[in-house]
């Protein structure tokens, strides 16, 4: 279950991050609302997920996963450049995350 709550929380940290660009530097009232729930729940299932995880191996992939989601989805929804070096930087955050899970029991 500490997983699941800290991939919860992940999602969540993408869907906040996202919720920023769209709230226009909170001038937008629901993308504003929708932003902060989500900040709220994503910080309430990773301190869920610390009652049973390292702290460092659940705050690097928590901040992983959100990394990879933004980036991801700002390429998709903003257009953002893909190239070789992002690219080859994804992939090293995601072998990162995927080191600290396998070693973490």
């Amino acid at each position: 279950m500490k997983w699941i709550f800290l991939l919860i929380a992940g999602l969540l940290e993408i869907s906040w991050a996202v919720g920023l660009k769209f709230s226009h530097g909170f001038s937008q009232l629901i993308p504003s609302i929708i932003t902060l729930i989500c900040m709220i729940l994503s910080f309430y299932f990773l301190a869920l997920s610390l009652k049973e995880l390292p702290l460092g191996t659940a705050y690097a992939v928590w901040t992983g996963i959100g990394t990879l989601g933004t980036v991801i989805l700002g390429i998709i929804l903003f257009k953002e450049p893909v190239t070789i070096l992002r690219i080859l930087c994804i992939a090293l955050i995601l072998s990162g995350i995927t080191g600290l899970k396998l070693l973490t029991h």
